[in-house]
């Protein structure tokens, strides 16, 4: 079955920045709104934001003005650029596409204050 891929989590100091890398099958790509959810064990996962096949975005109320997300279609690539990064942002990060018939298996995303 094919998955999407995730990259670029890592630790990092309060304030800082990250990319996250998603690659996908062409096909996802083209046709499915992409998606960045987290989640921290022991909680529910969270949605963190949204882009359309059109390039549209949206993004949670606790995020919004710190990351971006765009998409490669080049590349089959979507990406999470994380700044200002705060301790609470500390989580496991998947991207989702198709309506959550696709996951990728997740990057940990680290923030120490």
């Amino acid at each position: 079955q094919e998955q999407l891929v995730e990259s670029g989590g890592g630790s990092v100091q309060a304030g800082g920045s990250l990319r996250l890398s998603c690659t996908t099958p062409r096909f996802i790509s083209n046709r499915c709104d992409m998606h960045w959810f987290r989640q921290v064990a022991g909680r529910p996962r969270e949605w963190v934001s949204s882009i359309s096949t059109g390039g549209s975005t949206t993004y949670a109320d606790s995020v919004k003005g710190r990351f971006t997300i765009s998409k490669d279609k080049e590349q089959d690539t979507m990406y999470l650029q994380m700044s200002s990064l705060k301790a609470e942002d500390t989580a496991m990060y998947s991207c989702s596409a198709c309506l959550g018939n696709y996951w990728g298996q997740g990057t940990q995303v680290t923030v120490s204050s």
